[in-house]
């Protein structure tokens, strides 16, 4: 065997198996000890993390993160990785913020000139607009691995009705959506599932009070729409072709609507009734491309709402005329 190839088929056994004895891997490749322990340092000054232990049970594992071996990408497949992870860089945060950014360099440092050429020039020519956002969302890391490993984290969230307050959630999945960061995730406060501005996340840790985690797999990003609103009313609207357009840029809102053949839409879904107040200030900013049908809850909450903000444009146009 080539030793470039078997220093390629090495890096994937190491990294696949993580601890080994030279002895082991020399009868793999078919080598002697001493050729395998030159490709180690070989490995290990390519960037493979090693670590030795001396002693009878001793050995060799591979510590922090894996290291890839080499992926032949074509030019095409270059440039669009090269763009896929330059459209983040409008959110102010990310949960894998520094290793975007190493991606990106190393994607950019290892093409040929005639390439980086190409990508400069494209630069200015295609963009991935999200609206810049001055809110931050240091703890994308910790909610993420949270919903991965199903663990519960206590955590210090403001939110406009209530200040703020201390909750332990367990996090199911994250998104973006019109350039901020949104969680969903169980409350142990509530008792039923919310979807947490991730901005207004002020400190994330995981729980040390004992709480037990709930049974989550069958609750994913995909699969949210199956989740039970707690203390359900029935929402009830018709919505024309520009409405449904914008609801269906709404994340947490198309599982709800059903598009109808000339384009409008319907939406007729249980919701929490103590999201009624958002639901009021969204149907507000639809205008006449909604027309609300139900709850009569939420149709006085909105009626209520255009009163005040009627009377305050009104108060400026008496202030004026005197």
């Amino acid at each position: 065997m080539l030793k470039s190839k078997r220093l390629m088929e090495l890096m994937m056994f190491v990294n696949r198996k993580r601890r080994f004895k030279v002895q082991e891997l020399a009868d793999e490749f078919g080598v002697s000890k001493r050729t395998i322990l030159r490709d180690l340092q070989e490995l290990s000054e390519l960037g493979v993390p090693l670590y030795s232990e001396v002693g009878p049970h001793g050995g060799y594992q591979v510590i922090r993160e894996r290291v890839l071996p080499p992926i032949a990408f074509t030019e095409e497949e270059a440039v669009a990785m090269f763009f896929a992870v330059h459209a983040l860089r409008h959110y102010s945060s990310l949960p894998f913020e520094a290793e975007s950014a190493s991606a990106l360099n190393k994607f950019y440092l290892h093409m040929p000139g005639d390439v980086r050429d190409r990508i400069d020039s494209m630069k200015d020519r295609v963009d991935f607009v999200t609206p810049a956002r001055r809110g931050d969302a240091p703890y994308l890391a910790v909610l993420l691995d949270a919903a991965v490993r199903q663990k519960v984290l206590a955590i210090a969230y403001e939110s406009k009705e209530e200040g703020r307050t201390s909750r332990r959630i367990q996090p199911v999945c994250l998104y973006a959506n019109n350039g901020l960061w949104y969680c969903t995730a169980y409350c142990f406060l509530r008792e039923g599932f919310r979807v947490f501005r991730c901005d207004k996340i002020g400190e994330a840790a995981f729980d040390e009070s004992g709480t037990e985690p709930l049974d989550l797999r069958d609750v994913s990003l995909s699969r949210r729409g199956n989740t039970k609103p707690d203390d359900p009313v029935r929402l009830r609207a018709a919505l024309t072709r520009s409405g449904v357009q914008r609801c269906e840029a709404e994340l947490w809102l198309a599982p709800m609507l059903q598009v109808l053949e000339d384009g409008s839409g319907v939406i007729d879904a249980d919701v929490s009734r103590s999201d009624l107040s958002f639901y009021t200030s969204f149907f507000i900013g639809l205008g006449d491309e909604v027309r609300l049908e139900g709850p009569a809850e939420l149709k006085e909450s909105i009626r209520r709402r255009l009163s005040e903000l009627l009377a305050r444009y009104e108060g400026d146009s008496t202030n004026s005329r005197q």
